[in-house]
């Protein structure tokens, strides 16, 4: 069975983005550290996983070559294929990718059922949230960031149940950024 991890920046108090969208939180430059330890948790991955919203800005953005990624990091994210988990789309307007929809976790679970290696989703706070609500990570990489914002979008919102987390590793990196690996807690 496939794994699905979630890979996402977080700022110290828990939000993925500001209450607008606002990424301008981020630690930037990355050292090499982060950068290997990124290259490591991608490297078994071979289907990104994307909600909507996300997608429209992520695909073209990756399409473009953005300014300051290496090549084998453009070619890798836009040559490894796509699913986006969408209610409004039916079909996919973007190249190497495919529109899924209906039940999350019907969807989640046939993807994870394929054969093929591990999975990852960057981010969209919907799909996120709904992937976190309905126990489907199977690991959540958090790299947090020396910041605190105060308000934005949350990485765990509205839960309506407790959402038991193993911590399996911490680690620190010298652009301070710390990266907690958890996995859910299942009975």
């Amino acid at each position: 069975m496939r794994k699905l991890k979630l890979q996402v920046q977080i700022t110290v108090d828990g939000y993925m983005a500001g209450p607008n969208g606002e990424m301008d939180w981020m630690t930037f430059p990355w050292t090499d550290d982060i950068s290997a330890y990124i290259g490591a948790l991608t490297e078994p991955v071979d289907c990104i996983v994307l909600g909507r919203k996300l997608a429209e800005g992520f695909i073209p953005a990756w399409a473009a070559g953005p300014e300051g990624e290496d090549q084998a990091s453009i070619d890798k994210m836009n040559n490894t294929p796509k699913v986006v988990i969408s209610r409004t789309l039916t079909e996919s307007p973007w190249e190497n990718a495919v529109v899924a929809g209906g039940d999350l976790a019907e969807t989640v679970n046939k993807l994870k059922a394929q054969p093929g290696g591990d999975m990852i989703v960057y981010g969209g706070g919907t799909l996120v949230s709904s992937l976190i609500a309905e126990g489907l990570l199977d690991e959540l990489h958090l790299f947090v960031n020396p910041t605190a914002i105060g308000a934005g979008m949350p990485v765990f919102p509205h839960l309506d149940a407790n959402q038991q987390l193993r911590l399996v590793a911490a680690r620190p990196f010298d652009c301070g950024i710390t990266a907690l690996r958890f996995e859910p807690k299942r009975s």
